[in-house]
């Protein structure tokens, strides 16, 4: 009963789910204060959330109805399950084994492949652009943002995220040490959240709202929700393993904060790429980034 208790309280389940809220309104609210905006109140995400939870969701003609009200279930419990072995709010995950880095970063990912084919499965030609848009970019960006990950986790010389945030806790922040490895990682996870200026897959002046143009009520407020989760679940992978670990879960937070302050910054100074842009040159350069650090890791640990 006290295991089924954390799972669903804290630190996982629903506080999780209110804290991915959280870290919405707070991103909305800096990009407003940014660009000289009053921005929303702090309950205007959970207000939405709650809005479209209870509107009627419209099933489009043409589509597989179970495979519709399929993906966005499957895209929220994805990103749930791959909270559970990472360090929320910087107390101890839920779960821990071997090779638990590589699984979580494909939960992530599975988020995305439930975006794209919730396009794909349409009729309308703006969701099948956008569904087609996520597809190409998660193929630019995953494997930059995996490599980045992979980084820390040479130095370590462990794929699992415990020994991994334990490492990075008893050496020098791996920012310091494996700085090109924390670009990319920002980057890659912008990319495949599809925050700005990485969002022409949901391009609102282009095609709507993308793959999830004929989403409404539940399924586009579980695919927000997904969608918020994996941010939070992101930025505390990028935090423990590049700013120092986990030790104190007030100074994670802050870690935590820190970066989602620099990804909104970033969406407030840049305006969004066409996809050429977005998926070319990250896709050549990107990749090359990372796997020129993990070169140099590598013979620094030759020579070591």
């Amino acid at each position: 009963m006290n295991a089924l208790g954390t799972l669903l309280l804290f630190p996982g389940g629903l506080a999780l789910l209110l804290v991915a809220l959280l870290a919405e309104w707070i991103s909305r609210k800096l990009l407003a204060r940014l660009q000289n905006r009053v921005g929303p109140r702090w309950f205007q995400p959970l207000a939405d959330t709650v809005k479209l939870l209870a509107k009627e969701e419209v099933i489009p003609e043409g589509v597989h109805r179970v495979l519709f009200e399929f993906l966005p279930v499957l895209s929220l419990a994805a990103v749930l399950t791959a909270a559970l072995a990472v360090p929320l709010f910087g107390v101890v995950p839920a779960t821990s084994y071997a090779g638990d880095l590589i699984v979580t970063v494909y939960l992530l990912s599975l988020l995305t492949l439930c975006t794209s084919l919730a396009g794909l499965i349409t009729d309308d030609r703006y969701a099948a652009m956008g569904g087609l848009r996520v597809l190409s970019q998660l193929f630019s960006y995953e494997a930059p943002f995996l490599l980045a990950l992979l980084g820390p986790a040479v130095a370590a010389e462990s794929w699992q995220i415990t020994r991994i945030t334990a490492h990075a806790g008893s050496n020098v922040w791996m920012l310091f040490t494996q700085p090109v490895g924390f670009v990319v990682a920002v980057i890659g996870l912008m990319g495949k959240l599809e925050l700005s200026p990485f969002d022409a897959p949901e391009a609102h002046t282009e095609i709507v709202a993308g793959s999830l143009t004929e989403y409404s009520g539940r399924g586009l407020a579980l695919f927000r929700l997904s969608r918020n989760v994996a941010l939070v679940v992101g930025l505390t992978l990028v935090a423990a393993l590049y700013l120092g670990g986990v030790s104190d879960p007030l100074a994670f937070a802050v870690k935590t904060l820190a970066l989602l302050l620099v990804i909104t910054t970033v969406q407030a100074l840049f305006a969004r790429l066409r996809i050429d842009q977005t998926i070319g040159l990250w896709w050549h350069y990107g990749v090359l980034l990372a796997l020129g650090q993990w070169f140099l890791i590598l013979i620094g640990k030759g020579a070591a």
